[in-house]
């Protein structure tokens, strides 16, 4: 299904999951706009899905700064007129400490990204969305398996993830009447260089440390696009993708 003339931001598109749905929505007619702290990586992932033949727009953005948001929605708003999706897909995480040993600055860096920084994005595509014509669009939210269950040592991403999901229920409902649907991803174990690693082995919550299986982030990026290309008197809330194998289900 093709979205010509639909107009995308994607935050954290720099790598992995954000670059993948970026490059999957431009291939489905998407205009994109790519937004990220690394301009570089930005201006790759425009690079590349310029053999779709749809526009990519460049702005590079801290989500934990509620003025760099801002000038990111307005450019968009200036750019192409409209909004008609937002992927909240942004985050870090912190050390893998015991909670009680957790800087206080790395628990509020977490939280000022993944949440806070979703919440004012949020805030700026409801604007847009609710006063343009047609009046609409849809926010995807970046839920994470972490938003139904923790990995150990890893209270802030945990906290913010578990939030989002609440952050995801306010929007779908109090964007109802301005016919603004929201919806969430739960990711677990998509291969990208932040989850490299698992395959040599990630603590489990009985204290051992075991490889993990990986799923090809593709998937992932499928799924945002099958979300993002609903009308929008249709809502995926919630979808999860996992690598099948993942100790997830069950006890481990």
């Amino acid at each position: 299904m093709a979205a010509a003339g639909k107009i995308a931001v994607v935050t954290g598109a720099g790598t992995g999951i954000g670059k993948a749905s970026a490059l999957a929505l431009m291939k489905h007619g998407w205009s994109v706009v790519l937004s990220g702290r690394r301009k570089e990586l930005l201006e790759e992932v425009a690079r590349e899905g310029q053999a779709t033949g749809q526009k990519a727009l460049v702005v590079p953005t801290d989500v934990a700064d509620a003025a760099s948001i801002r000038n990111l929605f307005a450019q968009t708003k200036e750019t192409f007129g409209r909004l008609d999706l937002l992927f909240n897909n942004a985050g870090i995480g912190a050390p893998a400490v015991p909670m009680e040993d957790l800087p206080f600055e790395k628990w509020k860096a977490v939280v000022d990204t993944n949440l806070t920084g979703s919440f004012l994005c949020t805030q700026e595509a409801i604007r847009i969305m609710k006063a343009q014509t047609p009046q609409g669009g849809r926010i995807i939210n970046n839920g994470s398996i972490s938003a139904h269950a923790p990995r150990p040592n890893s209270v802030a991403y945990t906290s913010t993830k578990h939030a989002m999901t609440g952050l995801t229920k306010s929007t779908s409902l109090d964007g109802r009447k301005y016919n603004i649907a929201c919806g969430q991803i739960d990711v677990g174990n998509a291969e990208t260089p932040l989850a490299a690693r698992m395959r040599d082995g990630v603590p489990q919550a009985h204290g051992e440390v075991r490889p993990e299986p990986l799923m090809d982030v593709q998937h992932v990026a499928d799924a945002v696009v099958y979300m993002a290309n609903m009308p929008l008197d249709a809502n995926v809330l919630f979808l999860t993708v996992m690598a099948t194998k993942m100790p997830f289900v069950g006890r481990g």
